[in-house]
C-alpha cells in the first residue's frame, strides 16, 4: 500500500499523532499539518511529510493540500482534528467566542472538503474523517460551542456522504469520549462504563479503521468510541 497517502490535520500531538502512526504502520505515507513544530518532529521520524498551521486558517489548509499534492500527487485518507473551542457559561460566551467555534470546528470541515473533494473525484475516491467529541449528539453545558458546533460536522458529513458518495468519497464522523492524550481528573475516568479514559492508541485503530478500506460501505456516519459515557440509543 505504499502508494495510499494520508493527510492528518492536528497531526502533532495526542489522538492526531497516535493516528499517523497507526496509519504509518498500514503503509500509508504521510502528510501531517500542526500548529507546533510538533508535526515536523513525528513526520520526520515517519519519513512523512509536514508544515506548520491552524486549520483554522484558509492559507495553511490550502498549503499543506498543495503540499501533499506536490510531494505525492494523491490524497487517499484526511484525518481532520482541530483544538478545542471557546468554553464558559452558555449565554456568558461572548458572541465573538461563538464566531471563534465556528471558525475552528465547522468552518475547516467545509473548506478542506472543497478543497479535497476535486482530488479525489480525480482519483476514483478517497475517505475523510473528522474527530469530533462524545457530546456532539449528548450535548454537556460543560462543553457548549463544541456540542452545538461539533453536531453540525455530523449533520455535514451525513449531506457530503450522500452527495459525494456515488463518487466513492466518504465521510464520517469520530466522537472520541475522554482520552488520555489530556490531562484529566480521575472523575472523568470514572463516568465511562470500563472505568478508565481511552487510550489515544484506540482512538487511533478507530480512526485507521474510517479512513481505510476497512470501513468502505460506511459513510455518513458518526461512530462513538467513548467507553460508554453517553447514554443514547
Amino acid at each position: 500500500m505504499n502508494d495510499k497517502v494520508c493527510l492528518i490535520i492536528g497531526g502533532g500531538r495526542g489522538m492526531g499523532a497516535a493516528t499517523a502512526r497507526e496509519m504509518h504502520a498500514r503503509g500509508y505515507r504521510l502528510v501531517l499539518m500542526s500548529p507546533s513544530e510538533s508535526c515536523e518532529a513525528l513526520a520526520g521520524e515517519l519519513g512523512g511529510a509536514a508544515r506548520r498551521g491552524r486549520a483554522e486558517n484558509a492559507d495553511d489548509t490550502r498549503a499543506i493540500l498543495d503540499l501533499a499534492m506536490r510531494t505525492h500527487g494523491r490524497i487517499d485518507a484526511c484525518l481532520i482534528h482541530v483544538g478545542g473551542p471557546p468554553k464558559g457559561d452558555l449565554l456568558e460566551i461572548s458572541e465573538e467566542d461563538w464566531d471563534r467555534a465556528h471558525a475552528m470546528v465547522l468552518k475547516p470541515v467545509i473548506r478542506l472538503a472543497k478543497l479535497l473533494t476535486p482530488v479525489m473525484e480525480a482519483q476514483g475516491g478517497g475517505s475523510i474523517v473528522n474527530i469530533t467529541t462524545f457530546s456532539a449528539f449528548e450535548p454537556s453545558l460543560t462543553f457548549p460551542t463544541s456540542s452545538v458546533y461539533r453536531v453540525g460536522v455530523s449533520s455535514f458529513a451525513k449531506l457530503y456522504s450522500d452527495r459525494y458518495g456515488p463518487a466513492n468519497i466518504r465521510m464520517n464522523c469520530l466522537l472520541p469520549g475522554f482520552t488520555d492524550s489530556l490531562d484529566l481528573p480521575q472523575k472523568y475516568a470514572d463516568m465511562s462504563a470500563l472505568g478508565r479514559l481511552a487510550r489515544a492508541g484506540e482512538q487511533a485503530k478507530a480512526a485507521a479503521f474510517l479512513l481505510s478500506e476497512d470501513s468502505s460501505y460506511i459513510t455518513g456516519q458518526s461512530l462513538r468510541v467513548d467507553g460508554g459515557v453517553t447514554r443514547h440509543m
